[in-house]
């Protein structure tokens, strides 16, 4: 699996130019859920511009509000369209900067091999222990999962299993560290190469919830930063959809 990531980034490497001689740094907030690829995206830009970047991982509802009180962030990649929209609405992003880079996909994922099955039945099972997800108000991916829940009548009777992470990221590491039996997470963090990582994971079908449409913008404090406008033209460049596809994400 790792071996597939490293030949698509290699190929994407090699259908860019040489690095610049001369290189910026952009602050960039992004989602949780996009931890993984940013990081692969992040070398490709290195290597190929020079430009660097600092990540900083975390929910989208958080980074709206840090942006809207002059958080110094050059770039947003966030895990809706909403909130990209609410900071274009208030002038704070570069004008025309706004597009989707990736649409997201929910799972149910446990740590244990053939805990979850094919159809989401473990959430009705009674031996089911704590469920985690992200905060709906603060995290898209949280949001979906209530959806989720809405649709197959199970919300009442897991309320008293669900454990809330105020990121994806923190809803996947209760899983990880076994504070929880399954959750609803990213299928960027349960899947590689469009492989299971490990576990057990049901793909939830996309008639469950909302479309997961992610945006990213140039906010204005990156609107003359060589890295910033570096990074979203990668993330618009056709060369590296494999590598976000190869992560679990539509384009």
């Amino acid at each position: 699996m790792r071996h597939r990531l490293h030949l698509i980034a290699a190929v994407v490497l090699a259908s860019f130019a040489p690095a610049l001689t001369w290189a910026a740094e952009a602050q960039v907030a992004v989602a949780a859920n996009f931890a993984e690829p940013i990081k692969a995206i992040a070398t490709v830009l290195e290597k190929t511009t020079g430009h660097t970047i600092r990540i900083s991982l975390g929910p989208t509802g958080g980074f709206y509000t840090q942006i809207r009180n002059g958080a110094p962030f050059d770039v947003f990649l966030a895990a809706d369209t909403e909130r990209p929209a609410m900071l274009e609405k208030e002038g704070l992003i570069k004008p025309g900067s706004r597009f989707t880079y990736a649409t997201g996909k929910l799972v149910l994922w446990s740590l244990r091999a053939g805990r979850v099955d094919d159809r989401g039945e473990i959430l009705k099972a009674p031996d089911l222990g704590k469920v985690s997800f992200a905060n709906p108000k603060s995290a898209p991916y949280g949001a979906a999962a209530v959806e989720v829940m809405n649709k197959l009548g199970v919300q009442a009777t897991l309320q008293p299993k669900l454990v809330q992470g105020e990121s994806i990221g923190q809803a996947f590491n209760f899983v990880k560290t076994g504070n929880a039996d399954v959750g609803f997470v990213a299928m960027s963090q349960a899947l590689e190469g469009g492989k299971l990582k490990e576990g057990s994971v049901w793909v939830i079908p996309q008639a469950l919830y909302n479309p997961i449409r992610q945006d990213a913008v140039i906010l204005k404090r990156g609107e003359n930063n060589e890295a910033a406008q570096a990074l979203v033209d990668l993330l618009r460049s056709p060369n590296i959809k494999d590598l976000i596809r190869s992560y679990g994400y539509d384009i």
